[in-house]
Order: structure tokens, then sequence, then C-alpha cells
């Protein structure tokens, strides 16, 4: 699990193709990584990973056909600023929003636009995500936790403070960027239950 509050920032140093799939090698950047350890979990842009191997500079990671064709890691170029944050731990301040690094589906930055320091971020997403999205719910966009500002049936809108931007990799993303979405783990439990209806209650 993850809180969504980005640790650090890395980059995209390869991608090497290995049967149909991937194996990523990640420049950790400003992430704390000096007791990393193997088959521990990362979020890379919202993605959970797991540690094949590692140095004091970088970690290896396989990314399935699944994932690969699911989130936005397919697609990176090398060189491409990620957002990073290791799994958390019982200890650590919840931050953000509870996170699995489960990507739901992929959406686009449709529009920036400067709102006093801060800015706000329109992003367009499936209809099939949207209807788990609400206003002043959360949301998890590329690894990070937002919350939602505005949405409608096109998409939704948060608001990014001057910090957010500037310690992640938002800095460096444009309008029809794309990226990586996973809903409040809330909504999906809420719609099961609500699914269950009375076969629930007589269970």
């Amino acid at each position: 699990m993850f809180t969504g509050i980005i640790e650090g920032t890395g980059r995209l140093a390869a991608s090497e193709n290995r049967g149909g799939d991937a194996r990523l090698t990640i420049e950790v950047g400003s992430l704390p990584f000096a007791d990393a350890q193997l088959g521990e979990s990362v979020s890379v842009n919202g993605v959970c990973l797991t540690v094949v191997a590692f140095d004091a500079h970088s970690f290896e990671a396989d990314a399935s056909n699944e994932t690969l064709s699911l989130t936005t890691l397919g697609g990176l170029p090398v060189g491409a600023m990620l957002n990073l944050e290791r799994a958390m731990r019982p200890t650590d301040r919840l931050g953000g929003h509870l996170v699995s690094g489960h990507v739901d589906g992929v959406g686009k930055v449709l529009d920036i636009q400067q709102d006093a320091r801060a800015q706000r971020w329109r992003f367009a997403a499936s209809p099939a995500l949207l209807r788990y999205i609400a206003k002043k719910g959360s949301i998890c966009v590329d690894g990070v936790s937002l919350t939602v500002n505005e949405v409608d049936e096109g998409g939704f809108e948060v608001a990014l403070i001057p910090h957010t931007v500037s310690h992640t990799a938002f800095a460096q993303t444009t309008v029809g960027h794309a990226v990586n979405l996973e809903i409040d783990l809330v909504a999906r439990y809420v719609e099961r239950l609500l699914g269950m209806g009375s076969a629930g209650a007589a269970a």
C-alpha cells in the first residue's frame, strides 16, 4: 500500500524487451533508497512494481504485458521523469489516502490554468472511471494523491499547490500527456456492497 505522497522523483533509465514484456531500469533520483531491499514494492507513476535488482542509484523491475498495456509505462520514453514512492510502513503518517498501486485506467491532461500561486488541472477520464470520482473525494494521478474540486461528464479538475508541482513529475507534464488514474478504494467497496444488495444481507 501507498499514500500518494511522492517521496522523490527519478527517471526511466532503460526499458529492455524480455520475451514480450519489459525489464525497466529506474534511476531513483531524489528518492531515499539507502535501505532498499530486494522484493520491496515501489510506486512508479502510480504503478506498483517489485524491485528485482538494485544498486545505490537505480533499481530494476519487471512490467508485465498487462501493466504495459493498461498504464502509461509502456509508452514512456527513456529519460522520462517519474513519481516515486516506497511502500508505506505501519508507523507512517497517512498524509494522502490509501493507494494500492493498481491503476484503473489512463486519462489525459486537458487543461492547465494558473490560479493565484496554485494551478487548476483538468483531466479526461473514461465514463467507466468517472462514475467513481466524486467532488471533494480522492483520486490518484500518476501516483499523486489529489482532491477532486469538480467533476462532470467530460472529466474532473484538481488544484495543485506550488509544492506539488515543483516536487513531482507534474513539473514536466503538459496538456495532452497521458496519466495513470487510480480511483479511491472506498468507491470500489461501496459499489461492491451495493451490488450485493439483499443477497449480501441474507448471507
